[in-house]
């Protein structure tokens, strides 16, 4: 058996039906109300006619102890009850439908609509219908007999027009229940990545330090394994803190912390995490101005701008040739700054400059490892500094350059 979760009343948003209901009822001339299925009216009585108009604002009809509306609430515990459409009338004139209002299958609400002559109407049943709402008589008839009656052909048609009004509206329900749901799974998978990830790998971290730090005399072959599995697990936590920046990225959880910081600084430290990989593959890399922008003082989140740049240069010392040569400009600007990144490596193909920032995209020639994240993340954090990061290459092996352009503090 499957049990279907129904929505929390108050969680529904009933005013989404407001404006289609109006609509409706205007071009229809119906009497149209929304009810949940406590039997509570959340909507309505929306009126489109005259006689209607009067029988709301001069009649008890529709009051909260008056006939129409114990009239409804008995529609409405059929329909809830029964799960399908139904139908009756009051008096001997006028004609009331209703339908269920669902989500994925279960009765949250029922629709109610109606509360038209089904012929042309009499003084003596108008008299007999004003006698039990509080209504003079001869007002009624004088609206009745200059309203038009919704014959059953007519009211069938429009009972079709509102199930697929009240069809795609729940659908749209759904689609953001659906969301809802996707949304919270995301933050479900970003805490047991956190964990039950991490915790492993920085577990098997320490281990490994612990042994080549703390065991005397190793063979040269058990140092040389244990400084490989010291890489390789260094490379899965990169991959697995990638997954969790992008997922926080997709569900715009990731957020920065502002604070005075230096960019000279924000520079040197990712430089220096570059920089044993370079000087094994002699590659140098230049700085201009010599001070490396430390008169340059932004309003940032310095560990965040340092993952940029870090991502930047060693993407730039990968797809770099041995003896080639990274390039680092900043550039001070009117109320910004802008840092170039250019290296001498193999450089991107013009098809594929249009995709370089995009999710999960590798490059397709040499060195193409990892998950394609980190350009996607930099991009993300840049923007959420208020600037933006691109990138210019002539073609295959003529080098890449990313632009970094950022807002700087007020002096």
């Amino acid at each position: 058996m499957i049990t279907v979760e129904l929505p929390d009343q108050a969680s529904v948003a009933w005013d989404d039906w407001e404006t289609p209901l109006r609509q409706f009822t205007e071009a229809t001339g119906l009497v149209t109300s929304v009810y949940d299925t406590a039997g509570v009216r959340r909507i309505g009585p929306l009126t489109g006619s005259r006689m209607a108009k009067l029988l709301a604002e001069r009649s008890s009809l529709w009051a909260e102890d008056g006939p129409g509306t114990a009239l409804e609430r008995r529609l409405v515990h059929t329909v809830h009850a029964q799960g399908t459409s139904a139908a009756t009338q009051y008096g001997e004139a006028f004609r009331v439908c209703a339908q269920p209002l669902l989500l994925r299958g279960a009765v949250y609400g029922v629709l109610l609509f109606g509360w038209r002559f089904a012929d042309f109407g009499s003084p003596l049943a108008c008299e007999r219908i004003a006698k039990q709402i509080g209504l003079p008589g001869h007002l009624l008839w004088n609206e009745a007999r200059l309203d038009a009656p919704v014959s059953e052909k007519r009211m069938a048609t429009y009972a079709a027009l509102l199930g697929t009004l009240s069809s795609t509206l729940d659908r749209q329900r759904e689609t953001i229940d659906d969301l809802t749901r996707v949304n919270r799974t995301r933050e479900l998978f970003l805490a047991t990545v956190s964990h039950e990830m991490r915790t492993p790998l920085s577990a098997l971290s320490m281990r490994i330090e612990l042994m080549l730090r703390t065991i005397p005399d190793l063979p040269a072959r058990a140092v040389s394994g244990l400084e490989a599995m010291r890489l390789h697990v260094r490379q899965e936590t990169a991959m697995v803190d990638d997954l969790i920046d992008a997922a926080r990225t997709l569900t715009g959880q990731m957020s920065i912390d502002r604070a005075p910081v230096g960019l000279g600084q924000v520079l040197r430290d990712a430089i220096s995490t570059v920089e044993t990989h370079a000087h094994a593959k002699h590659i140098p890399i230049q700085v201009s101005p010599g001070d490396d922008g430390d008169r340059i003082r932004l309003e940032a989140d310095g560990r965040r701008l340092q993952q940029v740049f870090w991502n930047l240069l060693f993407n730039a010392v990968k797809f770099t040739p041995a003896h080639g040569i990274i390039r680092i400009a900043v550039r001070p600007l009117d109320g910004a700054v802008e840092i170039d990144i250019a290296d001498s490596g193999q450089g991107i193909e013009a098809e594929d400059l249009p995709h370089v920032f995009g999710a999960f995209r590798l490059q397709q020639h040499d060195n193409a490892t990892g998950l394609g994240l980190g350009l996607y993340i930099a991009r993300r954090i840049v923007e959420l500094h208020g600037g933006t990061l691109s990138v210019t290459s002539p073609g295959r092996g003529q080098g890449t350059t990313f632009v970094v352009r950022l807002p700087t503090a007020p002096a």
